[in-house]
């Protein structure tokens, strides 16, 4: 097994495009990291530069303590899974699975045994003397992934394996990744744009944009504390309401007073903020579709509003809401929170009321970084 560290890592491409910024990041072994972020941010380039698939600009890259930046993808002793599987369609599932340890020219008993137990594994056995068009989605990739379990590389890496499932097989394959890799027990490096795999799979997730690291945290810590509004808005789903809105400090105490509401920030944010001597200022407030709840009548803690769109998803409703300045906020509501004649009333044009603790807010600063962690 072993580690991977990257050191001001970058890609400058011919017509002096930079995809990749100075990349620093450290993988303990065993550990899974994903990469996630929007199209076209990087993420890909740099898994490919890990494994010489691409050429480095600049800066090192090291797997076990050994810099690999002028070694063959070969030489490096990693796996690669790939977003469309590149199975070859002539070969039965067996051969595909067998073929870079018949290559190595491994004696045909070792082959037999590590293909077996990788199939047993991924629960394709019964497939094994398929050819790839007869196989699903599912099951296709479940090959790609025993292709590349049978090398015990140190290090496998993934570039966005499940975008061409559907949503049930994705959901199916990222258990079967989960428990895969607490057979394999090897280190990970997992790409995807799909922020609900980056916190499902990863110990750490690595968000990035244009280039560029904007946080790296365990999903908690990127979920709850994150350090600036492109992380608040792409980890969470629905994505983070934002509001300008005012930070008020009197005496030792802080208040937002969104939409002409008044309410007070308290449980352990009231002290972060101190910890950070905060004042009073324009700020952008962030609150979790989750964290609003309807209120029962106008008060000083209320915000008015109106309902636009109601979504019903099965255990819970999106209420799409806008405000008298008609910002566009969403509401989460658990459906077993609301009898079937409240669920009725949820119609367009409604009149709410909604509100939130001051426990569960989040501060930007108006160049959106974190008041307290930016």
């Amino acid at each position: 097994m072993a580690s991977v560290k990257l050191t001001d890592v970058k890609k400058v491409y011919d017509n002096k495009v930079t995809a990749v910024h100075d990349f620093n990041l450290e993988i303990a072994d065993k550990e899974f990291v994903v990469f996630v972020g929007p199209s076209g941010c990087g993420k890909s380039t740099t898994l490919r530069m890990i494994a010489g698939l691409e050429d480095i600009s600049g800066g090192t890259v090291e797997i076990d303590g050994v810099v690999v930046n002028d070694l063959q993808p070969k030489d490096r002793d990693i796996a690669m899974v790939f977003q469309n599987y590149a199975l070859y369609p002539h070969m039965t599932v067996y051969d595909n699975i067998a073929f870079s340890l018949r290559l190595k020219k491994m004696p045909e008993d070792e082959v037999y045994e590590r293909v077996t137990n990788a199939a047993e594994i991924l629960g394709i056995t019964e497939y094994l003397t398929r050819k790839p068009r007869a196989l699903s989605g599912g099951q296709r990739q479940r090959v790609a992934i025993g292709r590349a379990m049978v090398r015990n590389s140190k290090v496998f890496l993934m570039d966005e394996p499940l975008s061409n499932l559907d949503a049930k097989l994705r959901n199916q394959m990222r258990a079967e990744i989960i428990l895969l890799r607490q057979k394999l027990n090897t280190t990970f490096v997992y790409v995807t744009h799909d922020q609900t795999e980056a916190m499902t799979l990863g110990d750490r997730i690595v968000i990035m944009r244009d280039g560029i690291i904007e946080q790296v945290g365990t999903p908690t810590e990127v979920f709850e504390m994150p350090h600036n509004l492109f992380v608040a808005e792409f980890i969470g789903a629905p994505k983070m309401n934002l509001m300008e809105t005012k930070l008020v400090k009197e005496g030792d105490k802080y208040f937002v007073t969104p939409f002409g509401a008044k309410i007070e920030v308290n449980g352990a944010k009231a002290e972060e903020l101190k910890g950070v001597k905060a004042e009073s200022q324009e700020i952008i407030l962030g609150v979790r579709p989750e964290h609003i709840v309807l209120a029962n009548e106008p008060g000083e803690h209320a915000i008015p509003c109106k309902l636009e769109v109601n979504e019903m998803m099965g255990s819970e409703l999106h209420l799409h809401v806008y405000t008298e300045d008609e910002t566009r906020l969403i509401v989460r509501i658990p459906t077993i929170n609301l009898t079937m004649e409240e669920r009725k009333e949820l119609v367009y044009g409604k009149q709410l009321y909604i509100t939130f603790e001051g426990k569960v807010m989040h501060f930007f600063k108006k160049d959106g970084l974190n008041l307290i962690y930016g």
